[in-house]
């Protein structure tokens, strides 16, 4: 079993207050949620106006199609023009079961 995780860094360039921020970082959220039936949160930036970094976990059978999810997450995020992606972390994960 493949455990990948991704941690994506954004900057809301047009976000003009928090709750604006939260509405376009919700919208990211849910759509990759459900686009690619992974685990997303929020875990840095809650308070921040213009930055976030959110979290994204997945679990896959090989390390192969566990980096292609991981880019094609990172493109779907990316395409949705809501935030600039300003920096990406990926960390995979081999577990025996």
């Amino acid at each position: 079993m493949i455990i990948a995780a991704i941690s994506v860094a954004l900057h809301f360039e047009h976000s003009r207050s928090l709750k604006e921020k939260r509405r376009l970082l919700k919208s990211i959220i849910e759509k990759t949620k459900h686009r690619f039936n992974v685990s997303v949160t929020e875990v840095s930036g809650q308070n921040l106006w213009q930055k976030s970094v959110i979290g994204i976990s997945y679990v896959s059978l090989n390390q192969t199609m566990a980096h292609k999810q991981l880019q094609s997450i990172r493109n779907f995020i990316e395409s949705l023009n809501k935030a600039t992606i300003t920096q990406v972390d990926y960390e995979i994960l081999k577990k025996d079961v």
